[in-house]
């Protein structure tokens, strides 16, 4: 069933053409994906899908009666209104079932009005509706609803905003950059939603695990043309190389025949014959195919970047705290060369406040960061860049430097950095006011590369930018040879980028995660079965012992009851339990960092003695904390 329906649609603001005579329509139950690079017209797209914008040429038509949900990068919200009122204030039917509803129970009287709104309710499902926003409300860390929108952050406004846009339960809802503000936890929680609830969805994302989840076709916007692929983002990769190898064969079968029709066109006399004519017309258009060629070449870099000493960072004993909220106690690392580390946690732990503490911008409650003589941070801050009015793109980057050094006296010029990152020669002279969102992103990443720091501290490097350039980043950073700190939510860059991972627990809690994000999802759910697993063994083991208990004293099978009742962990033990599970985790990192050097092969026979005996004290440690947990499990009712 066709829900909505583009055709010809076309836009351009000035003498910049975004697009041209786009056409493509929406089924019921597609999960859709849109692709294309930042500046050629993606939200513009979603904003005509959803009416809030018009296009120039073509229409937008709906199928009648089809409820439609827009999630705008930037919410338009009223900033007077509660949390809880602006879920209220939205044009829902479910809404307007419980007022009638409402309204009905102050006139008893009208039975007729009330058996109305009663079967309303029910048609509606709306007896559960405070209890379906509420849990989305939950999941998107949204607790507090009297709190007024004008108080929240941007981030939480953008929450709020899919929260409404979740709870309207729409026939078709449009989402840009959906991901943006939502920490890894709310994302799972989010493909899981999107999974089992049967919604058609329109969405702009640059979250490749996100696209590989939830969505089942992809359209990619390239070079001003459609190009569908019915499958997830494996499919579309796959499918798109093949697609540009043809376009390449093709190219290159257009050149030989530009050749040989250039030749035939020199050789014509003046005077034209009706098929000549028609040849040279052919002409003209085999040229300008041949003319054509694309853009998104990829260049190697081997960067020369400032050396590095034997000093890198030292952190010694770091404390941090706010009121009733501990960020770090007693922290302690040293950075070597070439670390590639990836940070991840909730939104409010601290990872930051982290950042701004190593670069200097914030300082520790207690303790010292001591930072080498060499070290040149490059910090990139979900805050951007601050234009000065009337600046072009290319008079910006040059601001903070002219040229990248690369090996063998080599150098990439700031113009040439623009370009590697889809800034051609002519929109490297435009003006900054010009750019979208996701270019003004792109604009500020280029202005922290080509200062060449040696130590690239990057937060949220990927909100607001679209693939092509996270694969251009990508990229850059594995060619970086300098140390890297990453934080963001998007698990497909943490995969490729990063060799261990800093995980912010909360209350000053860090744990270093030997691996990247996969790794560690496929630790702590398997850490999750097996404690689940130990707790129902732990459950089985102490009903067996009562039923034997109950057995051997039946005369005493009351107060069997009343002791059983009473077993409960004191303070002491409450506490060693929780530590207990700590221990276990980290003594498991241990085991796998062991294990995971045996697999090297390049180990001399000392070093497998020595490796062999820290891991049966690790196993030893393992097996006598394990036997404890579950004594102290089989307590807990």
């Amino acid at each position: 069933m066709n829900l909505l329906t583009v055709e010809n649609i076309s836009k351009s603001f000035g003498e910049l053409v975004l697009f041209e005579n786009l056409s493509f329509g929406v089924n019921k139950d597609q999960k859709i994906a849109f692709i294309a690079k930042n500046g050629t017209g993606k939200t513009s797209i979603l904003r005509m899908l959803s009416g809030v914008d018009a296009p120039d040429t073509g229409q937008v038509s709906y199928r009648k009666g089809i409820r439609v949900s827009f999630l705008e990068q930037e919410p338009d919200l009223d900033p007077d209104l509660t949390i809880e009122e602006t879920i209220f204030a939205s044009d829902n039917e479910v809404l307007r079932a419980i007022a009638n509803y409402e309204k009905a129970l102050e006139n008893p009287d009208d039975q007729d009005a009330y058996q109305e709104a009663f079967e309303g309710m029910e048609h509606h499902q709306a007896w559960d509706f405070e209890t379906q926003y509420k849990q989305i409300l939950f999941k998107l860390k949204l607790e507090d609803f009297e709190v007024k929108v004008g108080l929240l952050s941007g981030g939480q406004k953008k929450r709020l905003a899919l929260a409404n846009a979740l709870i309207n339960k729409p026939e078709l809802l449009i989402l840009d950059e959906p991901t943006n503000h939502l920490d890894l936890e709310m994302i799972e929680w989010l493909e899981e939603y999107f999974a089992k609830e049967n919604m058609t969805l329109f969405m702009v994302t640059h979250d490749r695990y996100f696209l590989e989840r939830v969505c089942t076709e992809i359209i990619e916007l390239d070079n001003g043309k459609l190009y569908p692929y019915k499958g997830n983002y494996s499919y579309y990769l796959e499918k798109k190389e093949a697609r540009i190898e043809q376009e390449a064969v093709e190219h290159h079968k257009t050149k030989l025949l530009f050749k040989k029709e250039l030749s035939w066109m020199r050789k014509q006399p003046k005077a034209r014959t009706t098929k000549s004519k028609s040849r040279i017309e052919d002409f003209n258009q085999i040229k300008e195919k041949a003319s054509q060629r694309r853009n998104d070449h990829e260049v190697q870099l081997e960067i020369n970047m400032e050396r590095m000493g034997s000093k890198i960072l030292e952190l010694h004993k770091i404390s941090k705290a706010y009121p009733d909220k501990p960020i770090l106690d007693q922290f302690e690392y040293n950075f070597v060369k070439g670390e590639r580390i990836g940070i991840i946690g909730k939104n409010g732990t601290g990872k930051s406040t982290f950042l701004n503490i190593l670069t200097g911008s914030d300082q520790p409650d207690s303790g010292k960061v001591v930072k080498g003589d060499t070290i040149k941070f490059g910090y990139y801050t979900q805050k951007g860049i601050k234009i000065k009015p009337g600046q072009k793109v290319i008079e910006v980057i040059k601001e903070f430097g002219d040229y990248i050094p690369l090996a063998k006296g080599n150098q990439i010029s700031a113009q040439q950095l623009l370009e590697r990152f889809m800034f051609d020669r002519k929109k490297q002279y435009d003006f900054v006011d010009k750019l979208s969102g996701g270019e003004r992103k792109r604009l500020y990443l280029c202005t922290v590369l080509i200062q060449n720091p040696n130590f690239l501290i990057l937060d949220e490097p990927t909100n607001d930018l679209d693939i092509v350039t996270l694969n251009v980043l990508e990229s850059f950073l594995l060619d970086f040879p300098g140390c890297l700190i990453v934080v963001s939510h998007d698990r497909y860059f943490m995969d490729k980028i990063v060799d261990h991972l800093f995980v912010f627990r909360g209350d000053a809690v860090i744990e270093d995660f030997p691996g990247n994000y996969s790794d560690y999802r496929t630790y702590e759910d398997s850490t999750a079965l097996e404690i689940r697993a130990g707790k129902e063994k732990a459950k089985v083991k102490s009903k067996e012992k009562s039923k034997e208990k109950s057995k051997e004293n039946n005369a005493t099978k009351n107060s069997w009851k009343t002791e059983e009742k009473g077993k409960k962990l004191s303070y002491s033990e409450q506490k060693e339990y929780k530590q207990l599970e700590k221990e276990i985790q980290k003594l498991e990192f241990k085991k796998g960092e062991i294990e995971q050097q045996f697999l090297t092969g390049d180990l001399s026979g000392d070093d497998i003695a020595e490796l062999s005996k820290n891991l049966k004290e690790i196993n030893d440690g393992l097996e006598s904390k394990t036997e404890r947990w579950f004594a102290l499990s089989a307590l807990i009712e």
